[in-house]
């Protein structure tokens, strides 16, 4: 496809929700209308909503399926992709620089480059954050992108299969997880990992009890699970955690992680043969050298209320990569997909105002709940809003309240119409799917 040199450039670096849904809404409303030209520029070539990589992880989502291609949405809404990591900024000469693509046999495939721009937009997300607890770097899980979960879920078939045909009985910490972190993430994936072993029962691994044999054991350094919602969700969900027989521990912190498992402080260990770290978040590290950019101790981009980094007004950045102040010294606005999603929304128009030289106006954030997911058919939270006021929601409801955040995502990248018929048609053929990814 053709681009007008003359055109201005707008760079999006990361193709997150936040920063596939502002390349997208960017194209329809100033590339359609040939005010700017947008370049889409991720480490990956397919895009999975973060929420739901609890879901990958466990094997009741395939990744696959859901994934959505960077080179067909650019097709589809006339934008530009470029496959790439940034690793380096130069603001004098406005260029980003995109380390090589590599194979996984060690052959270049996409060389490195400088990519120019006229407006850079970060959002490149965040990473886990394991406060230098010693081992943890080494002997952890993570789920900070698609194809961690897809590992954890790989590594979780293989263990179902061992201890399925071994003639001996499963050894200590054998088919045990120790969860660390009881935010969202933690939480849901400690439900999900049950209801996948359940699942996996029923396919024909019969001779691993999916309650006695898979230990789940969920961590929080906080005096409660969900320690960032009301003390009553957090309770109701501690309950449904511990029906679904998921040990909780609250209120001590791990010391150290091994190969074998955990040490708790007090001196507790615990055998797991799968660690999986989900207690805090940090932006990239290479964040904090970005030619002079201002960072804060979680190395994001520290930002104005009209999301312009501090030091350079043609470079913006937003989602769980920059922190944008909350009025009235309230703080930051919070990492959540929500917040990435009305940010991307606000820049939308930002950035036409940008372009003309208007004042980009300022952000400003609206909780509208929280909503977390248990199983395929129960979930808790709270719902805030003009409709809502603060509405707590749990079971069924819920669910479907859940589900409706991402149908929400998806129609910001697809529309409606797209949207109800790709629903339909998946929810025809639900009975002819596999309910969990066994490969």
């Amino acid at each position: 496809m053709e681009h007008d040199k003359q055109l201005h450039r707008i760079v999006v670096v990361g193709g997150g929700a936040g920063g596939l849904e502002l390349a997208t809404r960017l194209a329809r409303h100033l590339g359609r209308r040939r005010k700017a030209q947008m370049l889409l520029v991720d480490a990956n070539l397919t895009h999975v909503w973060k929420p739901l990589f609890h879901e990958v992880a466990a094997g009741t989502l395939d990744s696959h399926g859901d994934a959505l291609d960077y080179l067909v949405q650019a097709s589809h809404h006339r934008f530009r992709f470029h496959y790439g990591r940034m690793t380096g900024l130069d603001r004098g000469r406005r260029q980003i620089e995109l380390e090589p693509v590599i194979g996984e046999h060690g052959e270049t495939l996409v060389p490195a480059r400088h990519v120019g721009y006229d407006t850079l937009v970060v959002a490149v997300g965040s990473i886990s954050n394991h406060f230098g607890t010693p081992g943890a770097a080494e002997h952890c899980l993570y789920l900070d992108s698609a194809a961690e979960a897809e590992r954890f879920q790989q590594s979780m078939v293989r263990a179902y299969l061992r201890a399925q045909t071994q003639a001996a009985p499963l050894a200590e910490g054998q088919l045990s997880v120790v969860i660390v972190g009881g935010g969202a993430t933690g939480v849901e994936l400690a439900a999900e990992l049950r209801n996948a072993a359940r699942r996996a029962v029923s396919y024909g691994l019969d001779r691993i009890d999916p309650e006695a044999d898979l230990k789940l054991t969920l961590v929080e350094a906080a005096g409660r699970v969900l320690p960032a919602l009301s003390s009553r969700l957090s309770e109701k969900t501690e309950r449904e955690l511990e029906k679904l027989g998921v040990r909780v521990i609250t209120g001590r912190k791990v010391v150290e992680v091994t190969e074998g498992g955990v040490e708790l402080a007090g001196g507790e260990y615990i055998p797991a043969e799968f660690r999986v770290w989900s207690a805090g978040i940090k932006a990239p590290d290479w964040l904090q050298d970005l030619d002079g950019l201002e960072t804060n101790r979680m190395n994001q981009l520290v930002v104005t209320p009209s999301l312009q980094t501090t030091r350079d007004p043609n470079i913006f950045a937003f989602g769980d990569c920059a922190a944008c102040p909350l009025p009235h010294g309230e703080g930051t606005v919070p990492p959540r997909a929500q917040a990435a999603s009305q940010q991307a929304t606000f820049l939308a128009d930002a950035l036409a105002r940008h372009l003309t030289g208007q004042a980009e106006g300022q952000f400003v954030f609206r909780d509208y709940g929280s909503l977390i997911s248990l199983s395929e058919d129960n979930a808790v939270g709270r719902l805030m809003g003009s409709l809502f006021r603060s509405l707590t929601v749990e079971g069924f409801m819920a669910r479907m309240a859940y589900a409706l955040l991402y149908k929400k995502h998806l129609v910001a990248l697809h529309g409606l119409r797209r949207v109800a018929v790709t629903t339909t048609l998946q929810a025809l053929s639900r009975h002819t799917r596999p309910r969990l990814k066994l490969h």
